[in-house]
C-alpha cells in the first residue's frame, strides 16, 4: 500500500526521475482494485449519470490522472525511454502491445539520462 501512497503524496505531479517496476505496477494494482470497489459503489448507491457513467469512480480516475500519468512517465524514464514514447498509444493494438512490454522491461542499470537507478537507492 504504501507504493500506492508514496505516488499519491510524494510524488503527485513529479514527471522527472524514475520509478521502478514494483513501483508501477502496484500502483497500477491498487488503482484498479479501488476503481472496480468504486464501481460497485456507484452501482449500488444508484450514482450512475444519464449517459450511464458512474459518478464516484469518475471522479476518483480525475483525482488520479496527474499521478498516473506521472508514475507511467517515471517508468518509461527507467527503461531509459522519453515520455514521447506515449505517442506510439496512437498506432491501434500494436502501439499498446509495444509500450506494455516497455513496462514490463527492467530498468537500465545504474545512471542512465534521467537519472540514479531507483533500485540501488532502495538497496
Amino acid at each position: 500500500m504504501h507504493w500506492y501512497l508514496d505516488v499519491l503524496k510524494s510524488k503527485y505531479a513529479q514527471f522527472s526521475g524514475r520509478s521502478r517496476r514494483m513501483e508501477y505496477w502496484m500502483f497500477v494494482l491498487i488503482n484498479v482494485l479501488i476503481s472496480i470497489a468504486l464501481v460497485v459503489v456507484d452501482f449500488m448507491a444508484g450514482t450512475m449519470s444519464s449517459a450511464g457513467l458512474p459518478l464516484i469512480s469518475g471522479l476518483y480516475s480525475l483525482a488520479v490522472l496527474i499521478p498516473s500519468l506521472a508514475v507511467l512517465i517515471r517508468r518509461l524514464h527507467d527503461t531509459d525511454r522519453s515520455a514521447w514514447w506515449l505517442l506510439i498509444l496512437l498506432i491501434p493494438l500494436i502501439g499498446s502491445f509495444v509500450l506494455l512490454v516497455f513496462l514490463f522491461l527492467d530498468g537500465t542499470p545504474g545512471d542512465n539520462r534521467h537519472g540514479a537507478s531507483p533500485k540501488a537507492a532502495a538497496a
